[in-house]
Formats: C-alpha cells, structure tokens, sequence
C-alpha cells in the first residue's frame, strides 16, 4: 500500500509538471485579445483581478450580483455588462461567458475567473505563445494561493488526485484524446469558438471548461494545456462551505467526463484512504515500527504537491476531508439532488 501511494503521488505530480509551461520571456507582436470576466457576487475578488490587467480591455458579466459587483468593477475601468435573467436551459457561467464573447470582436478570448490575478506582461505572453505553438485554444493551471488550513491542506491534494489519472501527453495529443481545460483561465481563437458554438453549446455543463474542451478537439481544434504558476495566481475557496459545495458539485462529474481518467482517480482514492485502516491494525498487532513509518507515508507522498513540509503533514487530513467531499458529490450526482452554489441551485 506504501508503494501504491507512492507511485500514485510521485506519478501524478510528474503528470502535471510535463504540461508546458508558458514562456515569461516572448516577446513581438501579438493579436488582439479582449479578457471576459463572468461575476456573481464577487465583490471581494473583482478589485484585486481587474487591477492586474492592464494590458487588454476587460468585460465584466455580472450574473445578477447584489452584492456591489458591477459598481466595483465600473470603478477599477472595466466595461460591464449585465446578463440578465438566465434562459431556460441554460447555467449561469456558460452563459455569462457566451454574452461576454459576443460582446467582442477581438483575435482572441481570455475567459478568466474572478478569483484569479495575474502579473504584468501575462495576457500579451499568453497569445504569443498560443500563436507560435500554433494553437487555437490554451488552458492555464494557475499557481493555487491559501488563506486557511483547510486550502492548504486540501486544495494540493485535489489537484494532486485528480493527475493520478491524466496523461500530459495525451490532454495535449489532439481530437480523441484526453480532455481536460481549467476554466479559472481559458484562451480561445474567436473564429475557432465561434465555429464550434462557444459556450452555447455546453450551456447546461456544470463543468463547462471540460465540457468545451471536448466540444473544441471533437472538431479538430488545437488545444494544449499548460502551466502558468509564475504569471497566473487562484485563491479558489475563501471559506470551508464554499471549498466543500465546489469540490461537490464539480468532482464526480470530472470523473464521469473521462472514464478512464475517473477509474485510475477512484484506484488512486482506494489506495490513499486505505491508509488509516492499515495503520490501525498495525498498531493493533503490536508492530508498531511498521505503523511508525507508514505514519509519515502520506507526507512524504505528496510533499511535491504542497509547498512546505508544513503543509504536507496535513496530507492525512485532506485525504479523508476530500473523500467524503467525492462521496457526497457522487451520491447527489447520482440521485439527481442539486448543490446550493452563489445562491442558485445546481446539478
């Protein structure tokens, strides 16, 4: 059991580091980008994202805030736009995304999440670098940022958990492969969005982003997937309800979206929360040295995942923290139960 997760960890952390990683350093021209912004209620987020993009023109999509959204985001100097009351089969970020888009006429789209910040030179990099690799679409892995113990502790493993079971090389091979994209921060070649029917047709997707990929390499279209830690920055979850209801309704889906993807997380998921029981036992039987070492396997695991020592310890804590999270999340998934997300009701 030791070894297992110590492959599985070792093995999805090399996953994610041989995703490309964008270039601080391109420089020359590049075309023109505008950055669509979908917000509901994100008055404690907007501020700090709209001031680190400087470099292209900002349109803000505000989902029926009431909590003094659009007002911040007019003040910081970005174009906002209300979307108004949601369509019949339609949920709400699908569709703030798809007004933002139409509201445009540049190159490019940089759909970006309100609770992402980004450093300068970021959105101009990001094109040049789709352009010279000959993409048509580019999905960012931000650096993840916390603020409490239960981020630090569970948002690394999350992560982690879910590269078990995703292959760089196949995400990044073309039609019929692996899809995965990060919503957080998604460039898309207009003409290529427009051709595939943008966001209008993942209208009812809770997971939208892979939902969008699937659509985009259905048709042909060049998607990579890369890393941005250096440029790009996410404070997903402020709080533990928040952190519990987005890792609820978005996990299993994930897994539903890519079977074979799901089936290596799950074996991964058997492997990890054995580890107690086992511990257990050994102490139990007396052998108290095994369960001494086997004590500290978790940390040592996934201790490339987190970035101290410190944070790996919590390791343990968010194995077990995560699998009642995916257990909910996969009974309310299969039940048809929706999930209480910004005030509406999802799923």
């Amino acid at each position: 059991m030791a070894l297992a997760m110590l492959w599985f960890a070792r093995r999805s952390r090399r996953e994610f580091l041989s995703l490309p990683e964008i270039e601080p350093a391109l420089k020359g021209p590049a075309g023109s980008v505008t950055v669509v912004v979908p917000a509901r209620n994100e008055a404690s987020n907007i501020t700090r994202l709209l001031r680190s993009l400087r470099e292209a023109p900002v349109v803000v999509v505000d989902d029926q805030s009431d909590d003094g959204t659009p007002e911040l985001a007019r003040a910081a100097g970005a174009e906002v736009i209300s979307a108004g009351p949601l369509p019949p089969g339609w949920l709400g970020k699908p569709h703030a995304c798809w007004l933002g888009a139409r509201h445009s006429d540049s190159d490019w789209l940089l759909f970006v999440d309100a609770d992402t910040w980004y450093e300068p030179g970021f959105v101009p990099a990001l094109v040049r670098w789709a352009e010279r690799s000959g993409m048509e679409a580019v999905s960012c892995f931000p650096r993840q940022e916390f603020g409490s113990w239960w981020e630090q502790a569970v948002l690394p493993y999350a992560l982690g958990l879910y590269f078990c079971g995703v292959s760089a090389r196949r995400i990044n091979r073309g039609a019929g492969a692996q899809s995965l994209a990060n919503g957080q921060c998604l460039l898309v070649r207009r003409l290529v969005y427009e051709a595939v029917g943008g966001h209008a047709a993942v209208r009812d997707s809770i997971i939208e982003d892979v939902a969008l990929a699937q659509v985009l390499q259905k048709h042909g279209a060049q998607l990579a997937v890369a890393r941005a830690e250096r440029w790009a920055h996410v404070r997903m979850y402020e709080t533990f309800t928040a952190l519990w209801r987005g890792f609820e309704k978005n996990s299993f889906r994930f897994l539903l979206a890519n079977p074979t993807t799901g089936a290596q997380v799950i074996s991964a998921s058997v492997v990890m929360t054995s580890w107690f029981p086992i511990l257990v036992w050994l102490a139990i039987g007396g052998c108290w040295a095994a369960a001494a070492c086997l004590a500290f396997i978790p940390a040592v695991a996934w201790r490339p995942w987190y970035y101290s020592w410190r944070g790996a310890l919590l390791a343990p804590v968010a194995i077990y923290i995560f699998q009642m999270i995916a257990l909910h999340g996969m009974l309310k998934t299969l039940l048809g139960l929706s999930t209480d997300w910004k005030g509406r009701q999802v799923g």
